[in-house]
């Protein structure tokens, strides 16, 4: 007797999409994976209903995962911006027995390669614009972690008589970002050589201080 619904067991839920099934954690990867390139291609406000019809799932099985899309939103944080800071940069950024340029350029060559993508770029424009939370912690943890130990040390170092602030970290890193920015916001052309433009920031901003290379 038909009655609407499917005996199929690779049909699920109440709008019979089919799926494969999947071991749950590796359906949650999945998931996470296509809403970080959703909310990139979308923005924030991108519904989840629309997500699940993307992942050929239904919008009650990724709930089923995440009670609320903040839940979602979260983990696609987790995994775009926290997942992406390796432990040992402060480490490395303080260890005196190199060269701070050699450190920095260590740093952000790595950092860079990391975030020069369009996904991190764009979902961290639409959290913004959105006023979402996302993008104040994430600069409030890279700020704690990151460039407060920078300025620290710049501090040290620093031979000139202009006293660094954390105002001078953050237009360093602001314009290494940039270079990023360009090519994924505004779709400019990125440098032809993104490496030689973070050495020469990172240059110009030691000799501002009068620390030797």
């Amino acid at each position: 007797m038909m009655d609407g619904h499917s005996n199929n067991p690779a049909l699920d839920g109440e709008e019979g999409v089919a799926r494969k099934r999947l071991p749950p954690a590796e359906r949650r990867q999945q998931i996470v994976d296509e809403a970080v390139r959703f909310f990139a291609e979308v923005g924030l406000e991108g519904n989840t209903r629309e997500l699940a019809r993307r992942l050929g799932v239904t919008q009650s099985l990724i709930f089923n995962y995440f009670g609320t899309k903040e839940e979602l939103i979260e983990a696609v944080y987790e995994k775009v911006y926290i997942g992406r800071l390796s432990p040992d940069w402060p480490e490395r950024l303080t260890d005196r027995s190199h060269p701070l340029r050699d450190r920095l350029i260590a740093f952000y060559s790595e950092y860079s390669s990391l975030i020069f993508e369009r996904e991190w770029m764009r979902i961290f424009m639409f959290s913004g614009l959105a006023g979402a939370s996302l993008n104040q912690r994430y600069l409030e943890h890279l700020g704690n972690v990151i460039l407060l130990p920078l300025l620290a040390e710049t501090k040290a170092l620093a031979r000139s008589d202009r006293a660094p602030k954390m105002e001078d970290v953050w237009n360093l890193h602001g314009g290494i970002v940039y270079i990023g920015i360009r090519q994924h916001i505004y779709r400019m052309p990125e440098p032809s050589t993104p490496q030689d433009e973070i050495e020469r920031a990172i240059e110009k901003y030691l000799q501002y201080f009068g620390i030797e290379p």
